[in-house]
Parts: C-alpha cells; sequence; structure tokens
C-alpha cells in the first residue's frame, strides 16, 4: 500500500514538472513572437499610402523625398505584393512583415511602380484598405518611354545580352508599333481608368515628375497636404548637384543623392521617330487630362 502511493506522488511530480516546462515554452514563444512585431513601441504596420506608379516616372525620387519627413516612414525596397502572384499568395501578414517599424504617429508609404499598369491590382488594393491614399507620379510618356528603354537596355549589355535599337522595337512598317510594352506601359489614361472604377478621384493624388526634377519643393508641399501631413519639408532640404544634373536632398546634416542609375543619358532615337511618338500620344494624353482634371507641357 505504501510504495503504491509513493509511487502514484511521484508520477503527480513528474507530471507538474512536465507541465512547467510547457508553460514555459509557450511564453517563450509567445515573447519571440510578439519581438518580431513590436520593437521598442514600434510596429509593422500595412501602408496608409502608396506609389503605385508609374515606371521610370520618378517613383523613387518621390519615395525619398517623402522619406525626408519625420512623420513618414518607407519600405526600402519594392514589395511587387498586390502584382506578383507567389508574393500575393503569402497573404498580408507577409506584406506587412516587408515594411518598416512605425510609431502609431508615422504613416507607412510603399512604392512598387509595376501596380499601375497591372489590372488586377485596384482591386486587391482595394481589399486591403478601401482608405488607402494613391501618389501617382507621372512624367511625358514619349520620354519616359525612352527610359524605360534605356534601363532595359542597360541591363541587358551588363548582362551581355543581345538587344534590339529602340526604333526596331517602337515602330513597324514605318508605323508607331501599339504592341510594344513600353509604349503601352505610357498609356496613361486606359490604366487611370481601371483605378476609377475602383478608387474616387480624390484618393489618387497625381504628381508632376517633370516639375519634381526642375523644383522638387512645390510638388512636396502638394503631396504633404494630400498625406494630411503637418508641413515639415522646407526647400532648405533640397540643393542642385551640377556634377549629376539633378536635385539631392540633405537632412539633418547628412547629404543623400540618387544612384548613378538616376539621370543616366537616353538611348538614342532619331528626331523624326520621335517626333511620330509624340504625334501617337497626343490623343491618349488628352483623355489624361480630362480624367485627372489639368493639363502638363509634354511633347
Amino acid at each position: 500500500m505504501l510504495w503504491t502511493v509513493l509511487l502514484a506522488l511521484l508520477v503527480l511530480v513528474l507530471l507538474q514538472t512536465q507541465l512547467s516546462m510547457c508553460l514555459r515554452e509557450l511564453r517563450s514563444h509567445s515573447s519571440s513572437s510578439s519581438s518580431s512585431t513590436l520593437y521598442n513601441g514600434t510596429q509593422q504596420r500595412l501602408p496608409g499610402a502608396i506609389i503605385i506608379g508609374v515606371r521610370k516616372g520618378g517613383t523613387r525620387a518621390l519615395l525619398e523625398m517623402l522619406n525626408l519627413h519625420p512623420d513618414v516612414k518607407v519600405a526600402k525596397a519594392e514589395v511587387h505584393y498586390f502584382n506578383v502572384e507567389e508574393h500575393y499568395r503569402r497573404g498580408l501578414s507577409w506584406y506587412r512583415s516587408q515594411m518598416p517599424f512605425t510609431l502609431p504617429r508615422q504613416l507607412t508609404v510603399e512604392k512598387t511602380p509595376g501596380y499601375f499598369s497591372a489590372p488586377e491590382v485596384p482591386a486587391r488594393v482595394w481589399d486591403m484598405n478601401p482608405a488607402v491614399r494613391l501618389l501617382l507620379i507621372v512624367r511625358d510618356p514619349a520620354e519616359r518611354l525612352v527610359s524605360d528603354y534605356t534601363q532595359v537596355l542597360h541591363n541587358r549589355l551588363t548582362r551581355h545580352k543581345p538587344y534590339q535599337p529602340l526604333e526596331e522595337l517602337l515602330q513597324h512598317k514605318g508605323h508607331i508599333n501599339p504592341n510594344y510594352k513600353a509604349l503601352q506601359r505610357s498609356l496613361y489614361h486606359q490604366h487611370l481608368s481601371r483605378w476609377l472604377e475602383t478608387f474616387p478621384r480624390n484618393q489618387i493624388h497625381v504628381v508632376d515628375g517633370d516639375a519634381l526634377i526642375r523644383d522638387p519643393f512645390p510638388e512636396l508641399k502638394k503631396a504633404e497636404r494630400f498625406l494630411e501631413l503637418p508641413p515639415k519639408i522646407s526647400p532648405s532640404n533640397f540643393y542642385y548637384n551640377t556634377t549629376k544634373g539633378f536635385y539631392c536632398m540633405q537632412t539633418d546634416g547628412h547629404d543623400k543623392c540618387l544612384d548613378e542609375s538616376k539621370g543616366r543619358p537616353h538611348a538614342p532615337l532619331s528626331a523624326q521617330a520621335f517626333k511620330k511618338l509624340c504625334h501617337y500620344f497626343r490623343k491618349p494624353n488628352k483623355l489624361f487630362f480630362e480624367m485627372v482634371g489639368r493639363s502638363f507641357s509634354w511633347c
């Protein structure tokens, strides 16, 4: 009888020890889990604003300039969540994990220029947050097309891959080739019409990319107002770098310029082909101007 009681007590002690170990492991897992989403009072949050495009329109410049604001934190890399199926299938928790750590008062901003022309993206962004603010930066569509080609050309040359001259891609039997992808990306009215089927016009702020290059501050001031941020960016945050040929940023005694890929000389295109391209964009540009309620000084 005594042995039976002692055996029962031993089993009880072992069970209590095992239960204690399990509780410690659970607390440890909970602590490490929370530390991945919370650090020094900050947290990874879904973006309150997204720069949706356009490609080669000045999205990187706009993002870095907005990042001068103390109430803004930006995702450093293009996430391509809404326009890449492999990423989208990972879900919002994965998307959130790509965002910077922010305080509650700070605005998280992400930029992926491929969002603007991808048909499936507007509905997906709406499903994430119908109140998200969208920034669209545009520039002369003909200049944007040449810049687009220049980037592709540079990448192919770097990898020692063959390439076609721009004029061959742009024209077919003496006419503008409407199937050329870089040209399709410059048909702003087609892409914006899809976004306006999902989002109200006042939720999309259009930034003049050409004006941003000439004088950044006025465009940044408009963006601050749209994002409902207190005015903290000033003209002193920008200075013209004569060596690079464009504006650089300065804050807290530190200078920052965009990398060497920005301001790269354009690939050659004959004056005749460029004139033909400008003529092709005349009607699409007019439709875009009507959509946004303003015009731009494009070719």
